[in-house]
C-alpha cells in the first residue's frame, strides 16, 4: 500500500513539474501578425506575460527594423513612444505604465498592439524585447533560435513573412486598385449617360416623325 502511494506521490510530482515547465516555456513575450507579408503594411500584436510572482509589468521595449511607418493603439492606463533616427524611420517603440497605473500583475498579460510598414523582404524578422518590472528587474527577450532549432530561455519575438504576392507593396498595390475601379465607374457612368442622351433622343425624333405623318 505504501508502494503505491509513493509511486503516486511520484507520478503528481512529475506532473506538477511537467505542467511548471510547460507554463513558463511559453510565458515568453511573443509577437503575432496573421497574414503578414514582405514589403507590406500589417499590424503586430505584442502578448507580453508577467513571469515575476510579486512585481508588475511597467514597460516594454521593443526594437523595430528602421521602419517607415509604426503607430501604436491606444491602451487605457499606458502612454507610447515611438523613437525615430535621422532619417525619420522608426527604430523602436516604448510602453510604459501611467503613474498610478498598475501596469501587468503577476499571472496576467498584456497585449500590445503596432501598426508599421512597409514590412522588410525578408522571410523573417527579429523583433528584440525588453520588457521591465516594477522592482527594477529588466529582462532582454534578444536571443536567436539555436542552430539546432533550440529554444533559448530568452528568445526574441520573430515574425515569419510570406512572399509578396504582386513582388511590390501591397498597400501601394491596393491604392491603385482603388483608383483603377474608380476611373471604371467613371467611364460607366459617362457612356451610360451618353446612351441615355441618344435614346431620349432616338424617342424624340420618332414622335415627332409620327406627328409629321400625321398631319400629312
Amino acid at each position: 500500500m505504501r508502494t503505491q502511494i509513493s509511486r503516486a506521490c511520484t507520478a503528481a510530482a512529475a506532473a506538477g513539474l511537467m505542467l511548471l515547465a510547460g507554463g513558463t516555456a511559453s510565458a515568453h513575450v511573443t509577437a503575432d501578425a496573421p497574414g503578414a507579408t514582405q514589403g507590406s503594411y500589417s499590424v503586430i500584436t505584442f502578448k507580453v506575460p508577467t513571469e515575476s510572482a510579486t512585481a508588475n509589468t511597467t514597460a516594454l521595449t521593443v526594437t523595430l527594423p528602421n521602419l517607415e511607418s509604426a503607430r501604436t493603439e491606444p491602451i487605457p492606463g499606458w502612454s507610447s513612444k515611438v523613437d525615430h533616427n535621422d532619417k525619420a524611420e522608426a527604430t523602436s517603440v516604448t510602453w510604459t505604465a501611467d503613474p498610478g497605473a498598475p501596469g501587468v500583475g503577476p499571472g496576467q498579460f498584456q497585449r500590445f498592439v503596432l501598426s508599421v510598414g512597409p514590412l522588410p523582404t525578408q522571410h523573417e524578422v527579429s523583433l528584440p524585447a525588453t520588457q521591465t518590472y516594477s522592482d527594477g528587474k529588466v529582462v532582454k527577450w534578444d536571443q536567436p533560435m539555436g542552430t539546432d532549432g533550440s529554444e533559448p530561455e530568452h528568445p526574441a519575438p520573430t515574425l515569419t513573412l510570406a512572399a509578396a504576392k504582386g513582388g511590390g507593396d501591397d498597400h501601394h498595390v491596393d491604392s491603385e486598385a482603388a483608383e483603377t475601379s474608380n476611373e471604371t465607374d467613371d467611364t460607366a457612368r459617362w457612356l451610360g449617360g451618353i446612351g441615355l442622351a441618344l435614346g431620349l433622343l432616338g424617342v424624340a425624333l420618332g414622335v415627332g416623325n409620327v406627328i409629321r405623318g400625321r398631319r400629312a
